[in-house]
């Protein structure tokens, strides 16, 4: 028996089911399961090596049923000891398909899950006889360097063309709490102008591996397992567990992939009505009071961000304790106001910031206490706390919260009123700046225990804007942005390297949500110092040129504006408002435009670089000079009928174009604009 569902072929056969054919991406000839399942005990009938194939029940499950209501196919297998799930949703509007899968045990004795994948797709692009022509992106991350591509073919990833490799395969883990601290939990595949793109939404560990068998290729998406992050699970006779969720799109180029990848992550992200217009956020944390902001500074900083067209202004971290911003981090933990810093109260300085037509916002980080906070020691007992081998989990000087324990979860609820109600906060930013690796306790039960807390705190506060930080983009996945209206995208310092990761981040995060910093003001000293400049510095040293790259780099995401800015002269300052108003001009359009990459996907290094926004008829196209080129071409391969300037329209700007091109010649070393460019539709 055979049955289509959207663009996915069925194959039933000797009552087993498998996917014939996925899109344009795979033709499964070999008949690779849609799922594989390890149970403790059981034999794994190959070397595991670091493949998630072929797995101790995977080859045992059968065909049950199946069944399709409206968008949604539920495929249903079961062996003598379990039965696996297997759910499908499609959307009207993309060709991506979300996928997870649950076993259940149906056996009456306990039986223990060691691995259990989301999804498995077999034969992807014609197997291993084309590894040297089939190409795989992977997207490496790091501090200030989030959302870096990494192309190679199959073949320098090391598979062979001539046989399997034994045990070769692409594989990929996340261990820990940061999701994405070295990868983002997404890749792309590309064969002969056919794209497939994944994504994995897991806020904790997940792993993909892409294997060879019988010559053909598998890919497998999950979660934590027994080989990723010691993640087993025990269940109980009739006892069910779930996988993340993944998601898969099609598309016969980058743009095209992620376009479709970009629709299915508007239906999942998190969402809230204060935040329908997008607006321009000023922190003060970037290039202006670091760790250290006080009231004085704020009421200073608040006017001038105010006249730039800011609508919240956002106090970082330092307003909640009495200890110097250099050494704060290991006493936090009780989040009450600092007497020291705010000697009038908080809710003073946030009343001033609301009479100046923006709303306020405060900085926490939940999920931690420091090591040296005793208010919060005395207050928790031992099972509030993750634990290692028996022992407190302590990283940088902060121990991790287990959010199972209803003593955290009532402490931090209580909080969060406090910040809202009587410091005044209408925007919280919620930061996490470590990572625990593993820890004793199941860390797929606390994140996801966590994350139930930020679904209670948004019900309760639904008019709050309630970002997601960690340490930057250490954690961009969309189990987290189902949850949060914005995410850090990145804590570069240096606006010249932002542009690497402003050219990308549209690959990874919707443009709705990608927060990205503006700070034109930029001093001479170390990260987190004070700035020693007066007006007349700022004026000499700080160019038109350098506001209108930090704004460009700004005005595809999110805007973060910050640093400095009430030193501007008039004529610099004029720049930044001219930006935030470009901006919110932005907003309907980045809502709903799709993104785009002429120049596919940018890495480090190179000596320019071009994303856009595209809509039926408009592209919206930053271009950015990165290092001297005088002269840069862009390709467009829509047909043009008109080029204007976006954004700055104050300064000069040499441009040129063809039916399929653009050419900017800039006069600097180190600069930005954005194009509007008319197409056909």
């Amino acid at each position: 028996m055979e049955f289509t569902w959207q663009t996915i072929g069925f194959c039933l056969e000797n009552e087993r089911i498998y996917i014939k054919k996925f899109g344009n991406a795979a033709e499964n000839k070999t008949r690779t399961p849609i799922v594989e399942l390890q149970l403790g005990g059981r034999d794994h009938p190959s070397n595991v090596g670091g493949k998630a194939v072929r797995c101790s029940e995977s080859e045992s499950l059968r065909y049950v049923s199946h069944c399709m209501n409206k968008d949604t196919l539920t495929v249903t297998q079961a062996n003598e000891l379990c039965e696996v799930a297997t759910q499908f949703r499609a959307f009207d509007d993309t060709n991506a398909v979300q996928i997870f899968s649950c076993v259940k045990n149906l056996s009456s004795e306990n039986i223990t899950v060691e691995l259990l994948s989301s999804f498995v797709l077999g034969g992807l692009f014609g197997g291993r006889k084309n590894a040297d022509k089939t190409y795989f992106t992977k997207f490496t991350q790091g501090h200030h360097c989030e959302c870096q591509p990494r192309r190679f073919s199959l073949e320098q990833y090391g598979f062979n063309t001539y046989i399997d490799g034994g045990e070769k395969c692409l594989a990929y883990k996340n261990v820990g709490s940061w999701s994405s601290k070295e990868q983002l939990p997404q890749g792309i595949l590309e064969y002969e102008n056919e794209f497939l793109m994944f994504q994995i939404e897991s806020n904790c560990h997940w792993q993909y591996t892409l294997s060879a068998q019988k010559g053909e290729l598998a890919l497998c998406l999950g979660g934590g397992s027994a080989f990723c992050g010691n993640e087993s699970k025990e269940l109980l006779p009739n006892e069910s567990m779930r996988t993340p969720t993944v998601a898969l799109a099609c598309g016969n180029s980058i743009n095209a992939v992620v376009g479709e990848m970009t629709k299915y992550r508007r239906h999942i992200a998190g969402q809230n009505k204060s935040d329908e217009r997008l607006p321009v956020i000023f922190n003060e944390y970037m290039h202006l009071s670091w760790d250290s902001p006080d009231e004085q500074n704020t009421r200073r900083i608040a006017q001038s961000a105010a006249k730039a067209g800011a609508e919240y202004y956002v106090i970082d971290c330092g307003w909640h304790n009495e200890e110097p911003g250099n050494i704060v981090y290991p006493y936090v933990g009780q989040w009450k106001e600092s007497k020291a810093r705010f000697p009038h109260g908080v809710r003073a300085t946030t009343d001033y910031i609301r009479s100046l037509n923006m709303k306020a916002g405060l900085w926490i980080e939940p999920e931690i206490i420091g090591v040296k906070c005793e208010e919060m020691l005395s207050y928790y007992d031992e099972g509030c706390f993750l634990h290692r081998g028996g022992k407190r989990v302590a990283v940088m000087g902060r121990y991790f919260l287990n959010f199972r324990a209803k003593k955290v979860t009532d402490y931090l609820t209580e909080t969060i009123r406090r910040m809202v109600e009587d410091y005044g906060a209408q925007y919280i930013k919620m930061d996490y700046n470590e990572d625990i690796g593993v820890c004793d306790e199941s860390l797929t039960a606390d994140r996801a225990a966590y994350l139930k807390w930020i679904d209670e705190i948004r019900s309760r506060f639904h008019n709050v804007l309630i970002e997601t930080c960690s340490s930057g983009g250490m954690r961009m996945d969309y189990e987290t942005l189902s949850r949060f209206s914005l995410v850090s995208t990145s804590d570069q310092t240096n606006y010249r390297l932002y542009p690497y990761i402003s050219a990308n981040i549209l690959s990874a995060v919707l443009p709705e949500q990608a927060a990205v910093w503006n700070y034109p003001v930029v001093g001479d000293g170390e990260i987190g110092s004070p700035f020693t400049h007066d007006e007349k510095w700022v004026q000499e040293n700080i160019s038109s040129e350098q506001i209108v790259m930090n704004t460009v780099n700004a005005l595809l995401g999110r805007m973060h504006l910050a640093s400095h800015i009430e030193l501007l002269w008039s004529a610099q300052f004029s720049l930044v408002q001219e930006g935030t108003a470009y901006y919110n001009k932005l907003t309907p359009i980045k809502k709903t435009a799709l993104p785009y990459f002429p120049l596919e996907l940018m890495s480090f290094g190179a000596p320019y670089a071009a994303c856009g926004l595209k809509t039926a008829d408009r592209i919206y196209l930053a271009v950015w000079n990165l290092g001297g080129e005088s002269k840069i071409c862009i390709p467009i391969p829509e047909q043009i009928h008109s080029v204007r300037v976006g954004y700055p329209q104050t300064l000069k700007t040499d441009f040129t174009f063809t039916a399929n091109a653009l050419t900017v010649r800039f006069e600097e070393k180190y600069a930005a604009r954005v194009f509007e460019i008319e197409t056909e539709k």
